[in-house]
């Protein structure tokens, strides 16, 4: 059985998920701030396969507690957000965040969006029983194992962000908008969507550009949206 961490100071909140998410076939767990949320993860790390948290939490905030889980775990991350938290949704997505749920939420979207994430994050490589490489700027990305590498280093990628570049690197040269990227990444309809697509790229450059401010890999198109420039090298060693 899945198992999914629920961290939220919010009882009524809590409990909701707890009951959308059990009725789903998931096993939940809880937490009520970040820092029993790391200890829950600490403990549960190779049964945890996606983590709901909350921003705005005593103790330690939603943000500074995926800021530590980042330093260890790829298990996807949907922030928990309040409409006036525009700001906090940004700083969630740079800071390794894979999607975001503002309250007061559907339970269908969250439940689809919760489905969405576990199976790009279970899912080893694709459609493809090929354990080919994708290569191609100088980054290498094995679509068995989801490592990625830029000039032979190893790079740590998030879900959301992995999936990001694969998408790019199986279309070089192609100008993908950011609607076809929401549609492939997120299974979903892109409404208003666009900032996600922006954090997230331009916290992938950050990663894989040798200057993430003049990008030669990983370009924008204005009006239209990004490409994936094969012809140019990656970050160097």
């Amino acid at each position: 059985m899945i198992k999914i961490l629920v961290c939220d100071d919010e009882k009524d909140i809590v409990s909701a998920l707890r009951i959308y998410l059990t009725a789903e076939g998931y096993e939940v767990c809880t937490a009520s701030n970040g820092k029993e949320a790391l200890e829950v993860l600490s403990k549960s790390s190779d049964e945890i396969k996606l983590i709901l948290l909350d921003i705005m939490m005593p103790v330690m905030d939603g943000i500074s507690a995926m800021s530590r889980i980042r330093e260890h775990y790829n298990i996807p991350i949907i922030l928990l957000t309040a409409k006036s938290e525009d700001s906090d949704k940004v700083l969630g997505l740079g800071e390794g965040a894979d999607d975001y749920v503002t309250k007061p939420f559907s339970p269908t979207e969250l439940l689809a969006r919760v489905r969405s994430h576990l199976r790009r994050y279970t899912k080893l490589g694709g459609d493809s029983a090929s354990d080919e490489n994708l290569t191609a700027g100088g980054i290498e990305l094995n679509t068995r194992t989801r490592e990625v590498s830029v000039c032979g280093e190893t790079v740590t990628l998030t879900a959301t962000e992995y999936d990001i570049l694969k998408f790019f690197m199986e279309r070089p040269g192609q100008v993908l908008s950011t609607k076809e990227i929401y549609r492939s990444v997120w299974k979903s309809n892109p409404i208003g969507e666009e900032n996600t697509i922006a954090v997230h790229i331009r916290h992938l450059r950050e990663k894989i550009e040798i200057d993430p401010s003049d990008p030669r890999v990983l370009k924008v198109v204005w009006g239209q949206g990004y490409k994936f420039d094969a012809g140019n090298g990656g970050k160097s060693k």
